[in-house]
């Protein structure tokens, strides 16, 4: 990124007497404007999650802005848990392995207890194997049908009880050499090795649920009769600029956990 990169209001243009009046762009607010530019910075690694990223002062330098205007970009930042600002440290690039975020995207709750008391899900990887995208998968990943893609299906036990089944389908490209032994033996959550081992940080998700009926070889998995409601989640996660990078399809027991969600 060049950091001659500057705005000003004063470049553009006036109008002449006798011109038709000017279309009005949709300019965003210089703030989005900084956002973006740190986005991009951070989409092409510049700053590595965890690491400290440069003060206000030195990204309005950088930018030719207002201190206050970096200082609104980095608000958002920090609000979309892309950043996290330390008390007398500064801003850095948030990592899925900080202990306040590692269970974002886990939204599977003990009825009794909580996640942190409850342990690390016991991991028992079934199949981790490089396919051809079906159409559909392809579609849901912004891939070509046909691309290579990453399968892989899982089951997360808690307390030795098998809680949920998983089928995640990964870009063939930016995971390349992922492993079974590599999910099954890494003692982080899942996205921290994605970010640490690929470069590949999830920064927001989107799911649908829907309460669903296991199939025999789903209901022999998690080891209940086939009578059993379960709890269906399908997640898109991306990483910056919502490119999707990973597909994933569980059902879940709700016999002794929750699916719960804070709203804000």
């Amino acid at each position: 990124m060049s950091s001659s990169q500057s705005f000003s209001a004063d470049s553009a243009p006036g109008p002449t007497a006798n011109a038709a009046p000017p279309l009005t762009p949709a300019f965003s607010p210089l703030y989005q404007q900084i956002k973006g530019l740190i986005l991009q910075s951070l989409q092409a690694g510049e700053w590595r999650p965890g690491e400290l990223i440069p003060s206000e002062m030195e990204l309005a330098a950088r930018f030719k802005v207002s201190q206050g205007t970096v200082r609104k970009a980095i608000d958002e930042l920090a609000a979309e848990n892309l950043v996290m600002r330390r008390q007398g440290k500064g801003t850095f690039v948030a990592t899925h392995s900080a202990q306040q975020v590692q269970y974002r995207f886990l939204k599977l709750h003990p009825d009794v207890g909580n996640l942190e008391g409850e342990g690390r899900a016991q991991r028992t990887i079934l199949e981790c194997k490089r396919v051809r995208a079906p159409a559909e998968i392809a579609r849901l990943l912004a891939l070509r049908s046909g691309d290579t893609v990453v399968q892989v299906r899982r089951i997360l036990a808690f307390s030795g009880i098998p809680t949920i089944l998983e089928d995640i389908w990964l870009p063939g490209h930016p995971f390349k050499g992922l492993t079974a032994e590599q999910m099954a033996n890494y003692q982080g959550p899942t996205y921290a090795m994605f970010e640490g081992d690929f470069g590949v940080r999830m920064v927001r998700a989107d799911e649908k649920l829907r309460a669903v009926l296991p199939d025999e070889a789903q209901a022999q998995l998690l080891q209940v009769p086939t009578s059993t409601p379960l709890l269906s989640v399908e997640r898109i996660a991306y990483t910056y600029n919502d490119i999707p990078m990973e597909l994933r399809r569980g059902i879940y027991r709700t016999d002794t956990h929750h699916y719960k969600n804070a709203l804000s």
